[in-house]
C-alpha cells in the first residue's frame, strides 16, 4: 500500500475512532511502525490529528461518538460477536456473573442468554437483552444514568456492588498498556474498580484497538484481571506482555 493511500485510509478511521494505536495501525494497513510514524507526523502537520503516547487521536473528537454507546455498537461489531462467544464459554449455569456497561459485554449478554445465571448489571442495554430470558435471574444495581453509555453510576451504584460476591466479572475497558487497565469516565472507573473487588475472577473483554491506549484514567494493575479476552488481530507483543504477567490470552 502506497503511502497516500495509507494516509486516506488514516484520515478515514479518524471519522469512526477516538483514538489510533500505533501497533494496531501496523497491523491494519500491513505497514512498518517508522512508515507509519512518517505518516501520522505528516498528517500531525496537515492538521489532520494529535500525536499522543501510543497512536493519534483526531484534532477535535467528538465527544458524543466517543462516549456513546449507539456508535460503539457498530465498530468491529464481527470482533465482538467472536470475543462475546469465547468469554461467554468462560461461564458456567448456576453462576453469579457482573457484566459491564458497554457495546462488547453486551455482545456478551447474547452469548449467554441460553444459560441458568444470575447477572447483575449496571447497564440497561443488557437488561434489555435478558429481561425475557426465562433461565437469567437479572439484577440492576441502581444508580445515575449516563444517557450516552446508558449504565448506571455513582455512589448508589457503587454501594450496592459493596454488598455482593460474584463468581465472575465481565468487563469491557477503554486501554490496556502496560501500566494497567484504564477507562474514560470518573464514575465509571469507580463502579468498575467495586465490581473487581467483589468477583472471584475477572474476565476482561477487549478488541484490539484498546490496546496501547494512553492518557485515560486507572482502573487497575494487569495483575487484577484472571483472562484477557480479544480478537486476532491484536499485537503479539501485547498477547506475551500479558501472559508474562500471569494473565490467560485468549484470542478469538
Amino acid at each position: 500500500m502506497k503511502a497516500a493511500e495509507r494516509q486516506l485510509r488514516i484520515r478515514q478511521m479518524l471519522e469512526s475512532r477516538d483514538f489510533l494505536a500505533l501497533d494496531a495501525l501496523c497491523q491494519e494497513l500491513s505497514a512498518s511502525e517508522s512508515s507509519i510514524r512518517r505518516d501520522l507526523d505528516l498528517l500531525e502537520e496537515e492538521q489532520a490529528l494529535k500525536r499522543v503516547y501510543g497512536g493519534a487521536v483526531p484534532v477535535q473528537p467528538s465527544l458524543g461518538r466517543a462516549f456513546d454507546y449507539a456508535a460503539e455498537s457498530v465498530r468491529l461489531s464481527a470482533e465482538k460477536d467472536r470475543i462475546a462467544h469465547c468469554a461467554a464459554a468462560l461461564i458456567d449455569d448456576g453462576q453469579t456473573a457482573i457484566l459491564d456497561g458497554g457495546s462488547t459485554v453486551a455482545a456478551v449478554a447474547r452469548a449467554l442468554s441460553t444459560k441458568s445465571l444470575h447477572i447483575v448489571t449496571n447497564s440497561l442495554p443488557i437488561a434489555e437483552i435478558l429481561e425475557d430470558q426465562r433461565s437469567i435471574e437479572l439484577t440492576l444495581t441502581g444508580g445515575y444514568l449516563d444517557p450516552r453509555l446508558r449504565v448506571l453510576l455513582g455512589p448508589f451504584c457503587e454501594q450496592m456492588l459493596s454488598g455482593i460476591r460474584a463468581d465472575a466479572l465481565i468487563m469491557g475497558i477503554g486501554s490496556i498498556s502496560e501500566a494497567g487497565f484504564s477507562n474514560n469516565n470518573t464514575l465509571v472507573v469507580g463502579s468498575e474498580q467495586k465490581m473487581i473487588a467483589v468477583a472471584a475472577r475477572v474476565i476482561l473483554v477487549a478488541d484490539h484497538t484498546k490496546f496501547g491506549r494512553g492518557g485515560m484514567i486507572p482502573v487497575a494493575p494487569l495483575s487484577a484481571a484472571h483472562v484477557v479476552v480479544t480478537d486476532s488481530a491484536v499485537a503479539p507483543r501485547w498477547v506475551d506482555l500479558l501472559r508474562s504477567r500471569g494473565l490467560d490470552v485468549l484470542l478469538a
